[in-house]
């Protein structure tokens, strides 16, 4: 085959390719976007809830140390720490001498969605 005929059966080649490959990549890339995104928000969602667990656990052991002060100093000790590990404590009362801490963590893991983790937890004196 010549120079002349090579290039023509070139250009025949190029006229019938309409970009398919293309467009599967392009649909393969977006899946793998959307997986990540997917896999950060339920990522953060997850450390969010765990930041709760140990925010609302170290609140109420505060808080337990101080039950014999009363409620307020209780809840007042509770929210401090709560505060410190980054929560926000929702909900303290004392249950005869136990404390009984609930503490929130707001995340927003994609700009669209925003999302409350919470958690609850209670601390006093040994039963037995």
């Amino acid at each position: 085959m010549t120079a002349v005929g090579a290039s023509r059966a070139n250009r025949a080649g190029a006229a019938t390719d309409r970009g398919g490959a293309t467009i599967c990549l392009l649909a393969v890339g977006l899946v793998f976007v959307l997986v990540g995104l997917f896999g950060a928000a339920l990522g953060a969602a997850r450390t969010a809830r765990q930041q709760a667990r140990v925010a609302a656990d170290f609140g109420a052991l505060a808080g337990a140390g101080r039950a014999l002060e009363g409620e307020a100093a209780a809840c007042g000790t509770a929210g401090k720490l709560v505060g410190l590990n980054g929560a926000r404590l929702s909900a303290c009362r004392l249950d005869g001498m136990d404390v009984l801490v609930t503490a929130e963590v707001t995340v927003t893991p994609l700009p669209w969605l925003t999302r409350t983790a919470t958690a609850t937890s209670r601390a006093g004196p040994i039963r037995g």
